[in-house]
């Protein structure tokens, strides 16, 4: 006998806890299918102790920076109080009791299981089968991926779910790839006294931002002595002894553990698809402005292909509870998407890259402007580097994107965001008064470069 019921969201991520509690507290009989956390990858392998790992380091970097501009200082790294939080604080030894109780303390049924669409509105997890009157939402977001290399299978080598558990940092790390999460972790686990060497296949780290954000940040992690391989491929990697070797051609590296940073895949695999006319080898599920991926059928977070974050995750679930509910909203506009790599200097970026611009066919010019040639950059000094970077519609005379690097390069980046989001007119931006002396009032000279 098939269970009744209004919704059924399978996948527990932040967008599915949102719109699983959200809908539940409308009155809805929902269900929450989960085979994992309740919470997803975010509060216990990602966005929450990854940024207590960064908040560590960054303690440590600024303890270091004492000498010549406040007197002395003696910096010794301790992991331990580091594991301790993301352990104790962070994950509650990643039970998600905390999750669970909040999700049905608003009305939900948490299943625990694997959730397969079985039918049209039908749902079976384990033995039981749920019929949605309303519809099934999917939020079965993403897992870590490793390259086809060869002698990599079967190793004991990290993703961010292993390096997020780690009781001690390495006394050597190969970070393999160099985008946010393997910039993230490398700076990280530096400046907890680890070797650690980044090796990327593209010519620069952060391929999907600006070139002058990788090659600012491959500038300083060398100078604070990390390695950085660019251009390279791994043709081999062998483990004995407690040691990775990887082969690269022209070079061989070793290191205690190997942190493989190279992308994720969606979850789509197994969970029925074919049975609402999706296709489950895709490599994202397609979506209307409304979150629809098919009649009855709701998709949101990683899965949809927009940009893997919390925030895009927690944005389509509003949308698409929305919808849901017979209620009145705009759709889903993705123009000033903001995302942020937690390095330091941080690296925030909203809207289309230069050349995303220029892919576009949109007519384009840019403005510039240095940090350290900025007043609160001048006077902040060490640990100053960064940059802030304006991409103009010629045509239109707004922004279209934006770069924001820096100390609080995420927090610069709110202003941008806005100026994206709402097609303020730059001639208006110039118009603006802005602070003295903030590393905000940066953008005021991007804005006097962009006008020429």
């Amino acid at each position: 006998m098939a269970d009744e019921v209004d919704v059924v969201v399978i996948g527990l991520g932040p967008g599915g806890e949102h719109a699983a509690g959200n809908l539940a507290e409308a009155g809805l009989s929902v269900v929450a299918v989960e085979s994992r956390l309740v919470g997803g990858e975010c509060p216990y392998y990602a966005c929450v102790p990854t940024k207590m790992m960064v908040r560590a380091a960054g303690l440590l970097a600024e303890g270091g920076r004492v000498p010549g501009m406040a007197g002395d200082s003696t910096v010794r790294p301790d992991w331990a109080p580091v594991a301790a939080r993301i352990r104790d604080e962070a994950t509650d030894s990643w039970d998600d009791k905390v999750a669970a109780d909040r999700l049905t303390g608003k009305g939900a049924e948490l299943v625990r299981g694997e959730g397969r669409i079985t039918g049209p509105g039908e749902v079976t997890v384990n033995d039981r089968v749920f019929r949605a009157r309303r519809g099934i939402v999917l939020n079965t977001g993403t897992t870590p991926t490793a390259p086809p290399v060869d002698g990599l299978d079967g190793t004991p080598y990290w993703t961010n779910r292993e390096a997020v558990q780690a009781t001690r940092a390495p006394g050597s790390l190969i970070v393999l790839g160099g985008g946010v999460v393997g910039a993230e972790m490398a700076q990280v686990f530096s400046r907890f006294d680890s070797r650690v060497t980044v090796i990327e296949a593209a010519d620069r780290l952060l391929l999907n931002e600006e070139p002058e954000s990788g090659d600012l940040l491959r500038d300083v992690f060398e100078r604070e002595g990390i390695g950085v391989r660019t251009g390279v491929n791994v043709t081999a990697v062998t483990h004995d002894d407690g040691e990775f070797t990887l082969d690269l051609g022209d070079e061989t590296l070793s290191a205690e553990r190997l942190l493989i940073a190279t992308g994720r895949r969606p979850n789509l695999k197994g969970l029925g698809l074919e049975n609402a006319g999706l296709d489950e080898d895709a490599r994202q599920v397609p979506v209307d402005g409304h979150m629809r991926a098919a009649d009855g059928v709701w998709a949101i977070g990683d899965i949809t292909g927009m940009g893997q974050f919390t925030h895009v995750s927690m944005y389509q679930a509003a949308i698409a509870v929305r919808d849901i509910l017979g209620e009145e909203g705009s759709p889903a506009s993705y123009r000033a998407v903001p995302r942020v790599t937690f390095t330091d200097p941080e690296i925030a970026s909203v809207g289309l890259t230069q050349a995303q611009a220029r892919d576009q066919n949109l007519p384009v010019r840019t403005g510039i402007a240095k940090l350290p040639e900025s007043p609160r950059g001048w006077i902040h000094k060490v640990g100053n580097d960064g940059f802030i970077k304006l991409i103009e519609n010629t045509e239109w005379g707004t922004l279209v994107g934006a770069t924001a690097v820096g100390p609080s390069g995420g927090e610069i980046l709110g202003a941008l965001a806005v100026a994206v989001h709402t097609e303020a007119p730059t001639a208006v931006l110039r118009e603006m008064m802005y602070a003295y002396p903030t590393f905000h009032r940066a953008i005021e000279a991007a804005l006097a470069d962009l006008s020429g």
